[in-house]
């Protein structure tokens, strides 16, 4: 059985390894049936669901201020644009958590590092974010080998948004599956409670980018769900083996 979905964040345990700003993201989801995506999921977790339905998220945003969890950030590591598609999952313990389809961004060390150490699919791509007023665009063109694709984005900011338990249930996560040398881990995380704003999409276009994970029948169809946040700090814990049992509650 899954974990009840909470939204403060559970106490992240020691060893931490990364710290990291998400900054100016946009959650675009669209509704799926669970059976369509479970071909993608590592061993041991399956589609979480809400109310019969699992979701797949773009999310194109700024990182800044990577480094560990103690001292200055990383030049190298420390700011750079990226775009994530992602699905949501449950492993056989009930831990819930993301597993990453792909994540384009536009700095090559931090790909090549991303893929090495985390098993992770980043991708280099040249990527682009403007503001204009509470208008937010990014743009993205893929620099893959054998891969392309491309998008753009742009939301108009609406008011504060009061969440439901649907965006509960998209952005408390918190953590990552991933499949690395043969197991599926868990990599913790923690950060505030997103505090999140309304989002009218005003341009959406997209360019191969879906189907360049599989995804290829959501290409044409809107979003099921648009919203925003400017973004909130968050630390990563060392990864787990996902049939790790879940620490008790309040723990």
């Amino acid at each position: 059985m899954a974990e009840p979905v909470q939204v403060e964040a559970p106490p992240l345990r020691r060893p931490q390894i990364v710290r990291q700003n998400w900054r100016d993201l946009v959650f675009l989801h669209w509704a799926v049936e669970p059976a369509s995506l479970r071909r993608f999921y590592p061993p041991g977790t399956e589609p979480d669901t809400y109310e019969g339905k699992s979701y797949v998220g773009l999310v194109p945003f700024r990182m800044t201020g990577t480094g560990l969890p103690h001292g200055p950030a990383v030049p190298w590591l420390g700011t750079f644009l990226e775009t994530n598609i992602r699905l949501y999952s449950v492993d056989a313990t009930g831990r819930r958590g993301v597993v990453f389809l792909s994540l384009d961004a536009d700095r090559a060390a931090v790909v090549a590092t991303a893929r090495s150490v985390f098993g992770l699919p980043y991708r280099w791509a040249r990527m682009r974010h403007q503001v204009h007023g509470d208008t937010h665009t990014y743009s993205s063109s893929l620099r893959w080998p054998g891969t392309s694709a491309s998008s753009t984005i742009r939301v108009q900011l609406g008011d504060t948004l009061t969440p439901g338990p649907l965006e509960h249930f998209l952005t408390a996560r918190w953590g990552l599956h991933v499949a690395r040398a043969g197991r599926t881990w868990h990599l913790p995380n923690e950060h505030p409670a997103w505090v999140l704003r309304t989002a009218e999409l005003t341009a959406f276009e997209e360019h191969g980018l879906l189907a360049s994970v599989g995804l290829q029948e959501l290409s044409g169809r809107p979003p099921d769900h648009v919203s925003f946040s400017h973004g909130v700090p968050a630390r990563f814990r060392r990864p787990t083996l996902a049939s790790t049992p879940r620490p008790p509650a309040g723990r």
